[in-house]
């Protein structure tokens, strides 16, 4: 519509590329006012008291609803409860439920870190370039192709992925999403901080064990401590000690913590299986490593060739597919407490940072076979027990 010779749309994305904003369609004809829906609260209020009307723009602010959701936070809880939610505002609405059905399909089986940008690619019809190294694994590969990407393969590890990324921003105009290139990722990382504090009953575990790579989950986690401490809701003053755990196979972080250096320098020949971890230069290095010394806790390299044993122990002993990231922690407090630096009445958080599904590419798997056609080894049976 054009109104004071200004051409408008129904609904548009915010010139900050997050939030969004419509048409109150309550007012008209009477008054001419945008309205700006900045969390998913505010797109359930829109499309419940009809702020935006008729079954298209209804499915596109539902979608909208989701990419906002994603953007505070990504699990998979959320997506959920982003669903139900905008559901339950117009349960008969065909439109709606469809575009929320596209939204859950597409970002549910995802990576968290790639939701949100996702979402928001998927609902603008924005395009959006993927940097990744060559070994990525396969089920990664095929989902950020399969939701529209154009994903490139790069003949090096993430840091020189990054560097494509600066360059395509310059290069190409692009928004760099890159770790701690844009401003919302740490914010939304603190709500795992803010979450642990509410199942914790506001009393904050002794000890994090965190897989660090680019770090953003410990920076944000310790932003979150700190600023509930200021607020006064904990209810004691004691801060967990920060863990920053790496591979010896890639350990930047480490080196720097050991040496007293307030930077990390970029870990040469970078090798590990764990590959949310294969950060051998992180950007946000002096964040990382404040936050451990803030905290009086510790950074630790683990052994590269028992991370696959860790995976299978912690698997079996909790049944969650356990992602090698988080098997390097497990680990680690194997080690901490061998070293009586994690005491045995300490209450310790790991956090399981990914899927383990994602790795299935990269290990092959021998089982023992029968053959239908033949009798039945009952005893080779047996003895696997």
């Amino acid at each position: 519509m054009l109104v004071d010779g200004h051409a408008y749309r129904s609904i548009w994305l915010a010139e900050d590329g997050r939030a969004v904003e419509i048409v109150d369609q309550t007012l008209l004809p009477h008054r001419f006012e945008t309205r700006r829906l900045e969390t998913l609260d505010d797109a359930c209020e829109a499309i419940r008291v009809m702020r935006v009307r008729g079954a298209p723009l209804i499915g596109a602010t539902a979608a909208y609803g989701m990419a906002l959701a994603m953007a505070d936070d990504a699990s998979d809880a959320r997506l959920d409860d982003a669903y139900a939610a905008l559901f339950a505002t117009r349960p008969t609405a065909v439109n709606l439920r469809w575009a929320l059905d596209d939204m859950a399909a597409r970002l549910r089986p995802l990576p968290a870190t790639e939701r949100a940008a996702a979402a928001y690619a998927r609902q603008a019809d924005i395009k959006c370039l993927v940097f990744m190294p060559e070994d990525t694994p396969v089920a990664n590969q095929h989902e950020t192709q399969s939701y529209g990407a154009s994903a490139f393969l790069v003949n090096g590890l993430i840091n020189d992925c990054g560097k494509i990324a600066a360059a395509a921003q310059e290069k190409l105009n692009c928004f760099d999403l890159s770790t701690l290139k844009e401003p919302y990722r740490i914010e939304g990382k603190k709500t795992m901080g803010l979450e642990l504090a509410l199942q914790f009953d506001w009393k904050l575990p002794d000890v994090i064990l965190y897989p660090t790579g680019g770090g953003t989950g410990l920076i944000g986690m310790w932003k979150a401590f700190k600023e509930l401490r200021e607020l006064g809701w904990l209810k004691s003053d004691i801060m967990p000690k920060m863990v920053a755990v790496q591979s010896d196979g890639c350990c930047p972080i480490v080196n720097a913590f050991k040496n007293g250096e307030r930077f990390a320098r970029t870990f040469e020949n970078a090798k590990t299986i764990a590959w949310g971890i294969r950060v051998p230069a992180a950007i946000g290095d002096f964040m990382i490593l404040e936050a451990i010394k803030e905290s009086h806790g510790t950074a630790i390299a683990v052994d590269e060739k028992m991370i696959d044993e860790w995976t299978k122990i912690s698997s079996e002993k909790t049944g969650l597919s356990i992602c090698p990231e988080t098997a390097a922690c497990v680990g680690a407090l194997e080690q901490l407490k061998n070293q009586h630096w994690i005491q045995a009445d300490d209450r310790v958080m790991i956090f399981n940072t990914a899927s383990g599904q994602k790795y299935k590419d990269s290990k092959k798997v021998e089982l023992p076979k029968i053959n239908i056609h033949e009798e039945i080894d009952w005893q080779m049976i047996a003895a696997s027990l």
